[in-house]
Formats: C-alpha cells, structure tokens, sequence
C-alpha cells in the first residue's frame, strides 16, 4: 500500500486541510499507516497534480488562508482499484522484540522497563480506540451500527486497532512478568 491509498481513504469523510487531515490520521488511521505532516502535505500535493484529489483555497480573515482538499472521482476510482487488487500479508518488524529475543544473554532489567512502558502506552491507546468506538457508533449499540451504520470502514479499522492494543499490552504484561519472575528467581539455569 502506498500513502496515496491511506490519504484518498481518509479524504472519504469530506474535505480537510492539510493540518485536520494529519489530526485525523493521529486519531484514526494510525493504528495501521503511520505517516508524518510533512509527507501528508507532499503527498497531498502529489495527489492534486495525479488528479487524484481537488483542493480550493479558504480565505481567512485572521489566519494565513488554508487548502482543503477533497477526493475526485480519478481518486475513487484509483481506490477501487487499490481495494480489488491482492493484498499482502503484513508483517512484525520490532525493535522490542528483538530484545525478548536475546534476553538470555543480556540484562533483562531494561527489558522489563521498556515492556513496561510499551504496555503502558498500549493500555492509554486502548483507552483511545474504545472512546473513538463510542463517538463513531454516534448513540447506536455496535451490533446495530455494524449491521445499518452509513459509514462502517473507519470503525472496523478502529476495531482492529483495538485489538492489536489489548494484544499488546497483555503480551508486555506477561512477559515482563516472566522475566522479573525469572530475574528474581534465586537458582536460575
């Protein structure tokens, strides 16, 4: 998956600045493409000189003026097309768990703290996903609006983030508990 298709994604919504759109990916769209301002910004360019979105520009009366871009129908299209081609399995690419790895033959004490601190901002990620579950369901039980909701993708993609965060800080938790258990252990082999 390129940027491009994150951003026409997220762009489905309505028309954002180059400012609401990296909100909203901090917010929603985080939890499976992480990108920084600056590469929004590009490639929002990048999608206005494809055809791919339209941005007009906003006077402001007490602020600089702002572009707010929306998705063309180049753009939908290049999303269907985006969506009907094969998929590839994603995969784990972590700095932590390469720590777990060697954990044996090192000192597992910054290990633990750093299992600590990623199960930490696992759980305050947690804590995010369920709020934006609510909002997004917008007064509905989740039954209801999966089955009639107008607009289910960003939550199902919520969803998944929410599950990938509980995973995450139960799996931390564990296994910091092992390793302390086996750090305080008296006759270790």
């Amino acid at each position: 998956m390129a940027l491009k298709h994150a951003v026409l994604a997220a762009l489905l919504d309505g028309e954002f600045s180059g400012y609401q759109l990296a909100k909203a990916f901090d917010i929603g769209v985080a939890n499976f493409w992480h990108a920084l301002p600056q590469q929004l910004y590009a490639e929002l360019t990048r999608l206005e000189a494809e055809g791919l979105v339209a941005g007009r520009r906003v006077v402001q009366e007490t602020r600089p003026d702002k572009r707010l871009f929306r998705v063309t129908d180049e753009g939908l299209a290049e999303l269907k097309r985006f969506a009907a081609a094969a998929s590839r399995p994603s995969f784990i690419r972590d700095d932590l768990l390469v720590k777990v790895q060697a954990v044996d033959r090192i000192d597992a004490a910054p290990v633990i703290g750093q299992l600590g601190e990623r199960a930490r901002m696992a759980a305050a990620k947690v804590e995010i996903f369920e709020q934006l579950l609510v909002r997004l369901r917008g007064g509905a039980d989740e039954a209801e609006f999966l089955a009639h909701g107008a607009r289910i993708g960003p939550y199902l993609t919520c969803l998944r983030g929410l599950g990938f965060e509980r995973e995450t800080r139960d799996w931390c938790e564990r296994i910091a508990g092992v390793l302390r258990a086996r750090t305080d252990a008296p006759d270790r082999a």
